[in-house]
């Protein structure tokens, strides 16, 4: 009864760990192909680059509205995303005194609008799409801070993926401990990647 038991557990394993395999292929591709992209910034940077300015002007008009040293940034940035019709996911900053950077973005294009408090003035201008900073926006999207349902959904999905990159793994352990025939050189793959991985977090 107890080998019943037990060949049934493996042959689940090892279809959780096909199927898991087969779900988790356009992640991987993202998340490599975005790696490369940031790791090689410069590279693809160049090889994309038609020549055209990644920035256009979408509008530059007089705008006046104080925002006060301890203004809460996010909900000023809503209000001005709202009275020009720019609801989407952002990130908001305030570099100096004088200015605020609020960056709208979506997996396709970004907005960027600075308001230079001072001078009344707000500039808005948008990205030009190009291949490598698609991929490497979807690599860095994620988290619950943004206020639309999306973003949300999205990052509950990320949670999902990464639960089953562990789960996909320890399936791939548990089969590579039940494959004695081969342990001792899938050990020394095992082994070599983690001794690799583990001096570079100790050296840098």
């Amino acid at each position: 009864m107890t080998g019943d038991r037990g060949a049934t557990f493996n042959v689940i394993n090892r279809r959780t760990h096909l199927y898991l395999g087969l779900a988790l292929i356009p992640w991987v591709l993202v998340y490599g192909l975005s790696s490369l992209m940031i790791n090689h910034s410069p590279f693809f940077n160049k090889l994309f680059d038609d020549g055209a300015p990644p920035w256009n002007t979408k509008f530059e008009q007089e705008y006046h509205r104080p925002v006060p040293e301890n203004a809460d940034l996010r909900e000023v940035a809503t209000e001005i995303l709202s009275e020009f019709g720019l609801r989407n996911s952002f990130v908001v900053s305030r570099p100096k005194p004088n200015r605020m950077n609020i960056f709208v973005r979506d997996f396709i294009s970004a907005t960027r609008l600075t308001y230079f408090i001072e001078e009344g003035r707000l500039l808005a201008e948008e990205r030009r799409f190009q291949w490598n900073i698609f991929l490497v926006w979807i690599h860095i999207r994620g988290g619950y801070q943004q206020d639309l349902y999306l973003d949300d959904l999205w990052a509950v999905v990320l949670d999902l993926v990464c639960v089953a990159f562990v789960v996909w793994v320890a399936s791939g352990l548990y089969m590579w401990w039940k494959l004695r025939q081969s342990r001792f050189w899938e050990a020394v793959a095992l082994v070599g990647g983690v001794l690799c991985f583990g001096w570079f977090l100790w050296a840098l």
